[in-house]
């Protein structure tokens, strides 16, 4: 298949999935108003006015309609939270698009921290039968597990006195997994470098912190950008 007939066969699939993500949409019979009220508790949305908060709640639209919420041991969700995991989940992507989140489909929600079924080594070497309760889990090739408790909990100061949030966490580490797995060097545009990126990020962070005290990053073998790039988010 020539270039020409392949982008042709490509805008044809795009333009059909946008109809159909558009019907769904309005079955869905979401509004603003509905959406503002889901959001209104966030404080980060001060931030967006005008055309960004328009895109942002579009975006948010779409992203439910993609995605597949579900529960986590029994807990009753309702639109309004999952709008709100929406636009939380839609703010690293606003400017980059819904399609860095195509390679994953599912959400489920718990009520609260939830507890996974497999063995957990603590840092003195000893290996539990089960893990201690998380807020949050990104799977490779797989879902996002989210506690909603936490996720109210979103803002600074909110989560053991340190800025959070855990969607954006967790999703960060899902553009992360994009390349070469979960390693701290999420894909780069076309024309960047990625061992330029690392230099500046490093270099960026070292001037900052000589500047500011950041008491919600521990640098203990901040050596790793990775590992800093995780705590960020």
């Amino acid at each position: 298949m020539n270039s020409a007939r392949k982008n042709g066969a490509v805008n044809m699939f795009k333009r059909l999935r946008d109809w159909r993500e558009i019907r769904r949409i309005k079955r869905m019979g979401f509004t603003a108003e509905q959406w503002e009220s889901a959001i209104a508790d966030w404080s980060v949305m001060q931030r967006y006015q005008g055309e960004a908060r328009d895109a942002l709640r579009e975006m948010s639209f779409r992203f439910v309609a993609r995605k597949t919420f579900l529960s986590g041991a029994g807990f009753q969700f309702t639109d309004a939270m999952c709008l709100k995991i929406a636009t939380m989940a839609c703010v690293p992507i606003l400017n980059l698009g819904l399609g860095w989140y195509d390679h994953w489909q599912t959400i489920i929600l718990y009520e609260g921290d939830f507890v996974p079924n497999r063995s957990y080594r603590s840092e003195d070497g000893v290996v539990h039968p089960r893990s201690p309760g998380l807020s949050g889990e990104a799977w490779d090739r797989g879902p996002v597990i989210l506690s909603w408790q936490v996720v109210c909990e979103s803002g600074p100061d909110t989560r053991d006195g340190k800025a959070s949030n855990v969607v954006i966490h967790e999703l960060a580490h899902k553009l992360d997994m994009l390349r070469d797995s979960a390693n701290g060097a999420p894909p780069m545009h076309p024309d960047m470098s990625a061992s330029n990126n690392q230099l500046f990020f490093a270099g960026g962070f070292d001037g900052i912190h000589k500047i500011f005290v950041i008491p919600c990053i521990d640098l203990t073998g901040a050596g790793n950008i990775g590992r800093v790039r995780k705590q960020f988010f």
